[in-house]
């Protein structure tokens, strides 16, 4: 994993990005399509605009659809299996499109470990500790029988009312700016 800021017009974008989309989705649950695919434009438009002068004119381009195309794809796994939602698919590919593919690993591995963490606080803030590890225990089991742990309990799907969640484009946001923090402090 490497820590590397983005240029100052990306990383600005960048932020506003996942600032308003953890607005939008710990107030109204959903990260919106106008936003995510303006970012993936952004992302896109900015990335091939700062390799233009160079020989290699459609690097920053492809710099951009590979961290989307990352992004995007592996998402796109998590929601399948509906511990996503459409928007946070939508999310990281636009951040992957903004950061490139580097990036935006580093970016998913503080998002699953913050992640992590944030669901731990919840599961104990909500006295569900012990029901949360035997439903990890259920995802587990299920998914090494090749079923989808959702079918049977509906409060495993990240769909239902009956789920308990954190609003995820919040994690990215808060994961992306930790993520960015430290890329500046290891840059000096």
């Amino acid at each position: 994993m490497q820590f590397t800021l983005p240029p100052p017009g990306i990383e600005v974008i960048l932020l506003t990005l996942v600032v308003a989309a953890a607005i939008y989705d710990v107030r109204y649950r959903r990260i919106p399509n106008w936003l995510t695919v303006s970012g993936v434009l952004a992302g896109i438009a900015m990335n091939t605009f700062l390799a233009w002068p160079s020989p290699q004119r459609w690097s920053g381009c492809f710099f951009a659809l590979k961290g989307m195309g990352l992004g995007f794809g592996l998402y796109l796994l998590l929601y399948t299996i509906r511990a996503m939602g459409a928007g946070d698919v939508k999310l990281m590919a636009a951040v992957g499109a903004m950061t490139g593919w580097e990036n935006w690993f580093g970016i998913f591995l503080t998002t699953a470990v913050l992640g992590g963490i944030m669901a731990l606080v919840l599961s104990i803030a909500r006295r569900r500790l012990g029901k949360t590890f035997w439903n990890i225990g259920f995802i587990l089991t299920e998914m090494k029988q090749g079923r989808p742990a959702y079918v049977q309990r509906e409060e495993l799907d990240v769909r239902s009312p009956k789920s308990v969640g954190l609003p995820h484009g919040a994690v990215i946001a808060i994961s992306t700016l930790f993520f960015l923090a430290a890329s500046m402090y290891f840059a000096r």
